[in-house]
């Protein structure tokens, strides 16, 4: 404070010198380790007396794995973590069981709620910050359980000693270990009948692994290890606590018993709903372990529930998203960081002024009509294709929105056909059925463009492109790809592979495709919106060109446009930027546009039908994904 006032040194110099000296401090303390402040021998003692245990004995329980430093998990104390335990005798002669928590080992298992609760997402998980928290918590739950008319530890009470917390059980009503290799269906139909009565009551477990499962000492089945629990549970918490107990079961005893003894005790329908919650991330690390469970066993496991339920649920069942770090996430943030980056490096606001100032404004915003209504084409074409009762006109038109958005951080066609098999997949396709409709729309829409360009060639006499056209190269690709696959073909395995893995999955689609494409009143409006399409997009730039005074020939300007815009739009940049103006501004000049103008009509162009686009986009894709649409 002196050195601040005295303006020897700046306020953030010194807040910076402080924060440096203070993480040097804590890191020289963690290497070197601090001396526990928790309950040791008699203080243990005291606090027992406290609670009405007058000790004549007191011994620490040591095993071989202390030496490491390690506190290993035990059914002694309800598999309490991190914990001290002791045995202790009164002076009558009571057996008690002593876990005592210190508040510097449970910041391991505060950091591992805290890991849970950051990984997961929509499902509620447990933090205590303290070992009194933790300890107390896990009093409350053994005593919830009791109440509700479940068998489980015999608990004495709870005592808090400096900053340690200690939790007595009975020693004479303790679980025990269970042998899964002696679990028979009976056991297993115990063991889910307890957690649904535990569900009843409003209790959840939120951690089942194979040290939970264990037995009193008359046999009975009983889940132990309630203390990362909770009361007043949500359902997607319900479902968790089962799913775990599913998947181990099924890992310990296949996964053909373990849904015949879910089915009947708890019904096809709630295992039916299940389904989505079946997933790596709902998994804890202790049944992963498991040699039987893998990725496999768990898509088996949820295919096998999805057969159960009638096919336009199955159809429609989508996985339900619990893992905040997932595939998903992390291309919805890579697309994000390329957009940014695309916009923020691309963009050229000079220009861009310059070209709206000079031109006709009541033009330019024709042209950005024209961009609206090419989304209209594209929505019919792919709404044309979809059956009638999962057809949602708003959601069609917001899909075509959202493709302006994508297409800023992939490259053209791309994002479009992204976000098409998002949105039909959540309109309740399945994937075959999903490609294959986005195939037929793929099909009609270039199947269209090349009818148009071939017909509106041959009336105008247009060849003035066609020196654009590596004929060429375009023939020595193709050969070395046919050279390629056959030399690839001639391999006995790569033929097997191809024919016994692949080849009835492109038959499949081709089926589906065929099946698409074979309604003539379907394939009729998809040609039509495929029309809309292309020449919203070629009077689009011929508006643009309107705007700065050039009258050409709209029928002409369409052809050249087309051929210019796909020839760009085949250079793998996000949206065909740079390509597309280049060979738009390259097309037009060839044919007397003059330069600058043939620029400035680009600019205007790629204004209205792709910068415009990307906020207009961003605002359809939040709405879609809060209908669950995308």
């Amino acid at each position: 404070v002196l050195f601040v006032v005295l303006s020897w040194n700046s306020l953030s110099g010194v807040l910076v010198s402080f924060a440096a000296g203070r993480a040097l401090g804590m890191l020289i303390r963690f290497m070197l380790g601090t001396q526990t402040n928790g309950a040791w021998g008699n203080q243990v003692a005291q606090a027992l007396r406290s609670i009405g245990i007058d000790v004549a004995s007191l011994s620490r329980r040591l095993a071989t794995y202390t030496d490491s430093g390690m506190l290993k998990t035990t059914l002694d104390d309800d598999l309490t973590e991190n914990s001290r335990i002791y045995d202790a005798i009164d002076v009558g002669g009571h057996q008690y069981t002593v876990s005592v928590l210190d508040n510097q080992v449970h910041m391991a298992g505060y950091l591992n709620q805290l890991w849970q609760w950051v990984r997961l997402t929509g499902v509620s998980m447990r933090r205590d910050r303290s070992s009194f928290d933790a300890i107390h918590h896990h009093y409350a739950m053994i005593l919830g359980l009791q109440n509700a008319g479940l068998t489980v530890p015999g608990v004495y009470g709870v005592a808090d000693s400096s900053e340690s917390s200690i939790l007595v059980f009975h020693r004479d009503h303790m679980p025990l270990e269970c042998n899964p290799n002696t679990m028979s269906d009976h056991d297993m139909e115990l063991f889910m009948t307890y957690l649904s009565e535990a569900h009843r009551h409003g209790f959840t477990h939120r951690r089942i692994t194979p040290e939970t499962l264990s037995r009193m000492e008359n046999g009975q089945p009983v889940i132990a290890g309630w203390q990362n629990g909770d009361y007043g549970s949500a359902p997607p918490n319900y479902a968790l606590d089962k799913v775990q107990l599913l998947v181990l079961l099924g890992a310990l005893n296949g996964i053909d018993r373990a849904i015949a003894c879910a089915r009947r005790t708890w019904g096809d329908e709630q295992l039916i709903d299940l389904a989505p919650f079946i997933q790596k991330a709902a998994v804890p690390a202790a049944i992963r372990a498991l040699p039987a469970c893998d990725k496999h066993m768990l898509n088996t496991l949820r295919s096998r529930i999805a057969a159960l339920a009638p096919q336009e649920v199955a159809d429609s069942m989508e996985t339900v998203t619990l893992s905040r770090f997932s595939f998903r996430s992390f291309i919805a943030i890579a697309l994000l960081v390329v957009a940014v980056y695309v916009v923020f490096t691309q963009i050229q606001p000079a220009e861009m002024i310059k070209a709206v100032k000079e031109a006709n404004i009541a033009m330019a915003l024709v042209c950005v009509l024209f961009g609206l209504l090419a989304w209209f084409g594209s929505a019919m074409t792919l709404g044309c294709f979809m059956d009638a009762d999962k057809r949602n006109p708003i959601g069609l038109y917001c899909s075509q929105m959202a493709s302006g958005f994508t297409a800023v951080s992939m490259p053209a066609g791309v994002g479009p056909a992204f976000v098409n098999l998002q949105f039909l997949r959540k309109s309740g396709y399945r994937n075959t059925a999903a490609t294959a409709i986005m195939s037929a729309v793929w099909a009609v829409q270039g199947g269209t463009t090349i009818i148009l360009l071939l017909l509106i060639g041959i009336f105008t006499g247009r060849n003035t492109l066609s020196g654009m056209i590596p004929t060429n190269t375009l023939i020595l690709v193709i050969t070395i790809v046919a050279l390629v696959i056959s030399a690839a073909m001639a391999i006995p395995p790569v033929r097997h592979i191809v024919t016994e893995k692949y080849l009835p999955i492109v038959k499949s689609y081709a089926r589906s495709l065929v099946n698409v494409l074979s309604h003539p009143k379907e394939l009729a409006f998809g040609i039509l919106g495929a029309l809309v399409l292309n020449i919203s997009t070629g009077l689009g730039f011929w508006i643009a060109l309107m705007a700065f005074g050039c009258h050409t020939n709209p029928v002409e300007t369409t052809f050249i446009f087309l051929l210019a815009n796909t020839l760009g739009s085949a250079v793998p940049t996000p949206g065909g930027l740079g390509a597309v103006e280049a060979a738009l501004s390259v097309a037009f000049t060839a044919v007397g546009i003059p330069s600058t103008i043939a620029v400035s009509a680009t600019l205007v162009y790629r204004i209205a039908f792709y910068w415009l686009r990307i906020p207009m986009g961003a605002v359809a894709m939040k709405w879609l994904d809060r209908h669950n649409l995308i």
